[in-house]
Parts: structure tokens; C-alpha cells; sequence
């Protein structure tokens, strides 16, 4: 297994149009456990294809529950409740801020041998979800706040990554 570089905030590649994945090969199985290295070393709850240069609809997520998720083209089915939380992410480092998210969610998502199922998440598992099948969409969750914060946000990462 491999320790990826993340790459960051400003990146065009966070934005690219990302496609779904096709049949499942040992290429993935790599990434995949490349993937949850990275988020172990960067101590992440997830990481998102994209955030490793590769724009694809694949996303892994472990928030230390035990259980860990490869997330396959994914969809959000349904959304309960709401819950408001500190959110950061790989990408732009060093950064937290509250974010609204809900409390539940459902997922589709397709496994490795092509059958879907269906995954329920709660808490921090469906913010993890939710911030991670951003990713995948093309957007980091700076861009869910308004143009004001997000400035001021920018700024102190900038400022931070420059000392």
C-alpha cells in the first residue's frame, strides 16, 4: 500500500467532471487500499478519487467505527434530520468549520461485484458520506457557505499554507 499525495484546495482537478466506474479490476483494488492508507496517514474520516488526481466515482470512508466503506458510484437516496458539526477535509488542510449536514442518510451504492445495496448512515458516518459524495460532484464544502466566509476562509488557508 501506498500513501498518496492529497492534492489541494485550488486544484482544477477537484472540479473536474468525474465518471462512473465500469467493471472492477486488481488496478482498483490498489487504489482502493491506497486510498485508506492515505486517510489513515492524513488522519481523515474519507477520501474521494478526485482528491488523488483520479476522476473517477469512487470513494472510501472509515470514521473509526470499525467498519470501512468503498463508496462506488454512490447516490444519496434519502436524507433525515440535520445535525451541525465541525467539517474539514484532506484537501484543504488545517481548516474546520461548522457545517450543517444531515443526520441520516441512505446511499446507493455499487459494490465491487456489480450488485447494489443500499447503506444507512448516522452522525459522523453521514457526514462522511455526504462530504465525500461531494467530492465526487465536484464540490468541497467551503463552497456551501456564502461568497463572504468563503474569502475569509481562503484567506487564512492561504495564509496559513504560506507560513
Amino acid at each position: 500500500m501506498t500513501v498518496r499525495q492529497v492534492i489541494t484546495w485550488g486544484d482544477p482537478r477537484l472540479k473536474n467532471k468525474n465518471v462512473d466506474v465500469g467493471d472492477w479490476t486488481p488496478d482498483l483494488d490498489k487504489l482502493v487500499a491506497d486510498m485508506f492508507e492515505t486517510t489513515i496517514a492524513q488522519e481523515g474520516a474519507g477520501l474521494a478519487a478526485p482528491q488523488v488526481g483520479l476522476n473517477i466515482n469512487l470513494a472510501v470512508v472509515d470514521v473509526n467505527t470499525g467498519e470501512k466503506i468503498v463508496l462506488i458510484n454512490p447516490e444519496i437516496l434519502r436524507e433525515e434530520g440535520e445535525q451541525i458539526g465541525n467539517e474539514g477535509c484532506l484537501s484543504i488542510p488545517g481548516v474546520q468549520e461548522p457545517l450543517k449536514r444531515p443526520m441520516k442518510v441512505w446511499v446507493k451504492n455499487r459494490k465491487p461485484n456489480g450488485a447494489w445495496e443500499e447503506v444507512e448512515g448516522e452522525g459522523l458516518f453521514a457526514r462522511a458520506l455526504c462530504h465525500e459524495i461531494d467530492h465526487l460532484k465536484g464540490r468541497l464544502f467551503v463552497e456551501y457557505f456564502g461568497p463572504v466566509k468563503r474569502s475569509v476562509i481562503q484567506r487564512k488557508y492561504q495564509k496559513q499554507r504560506r507560513d
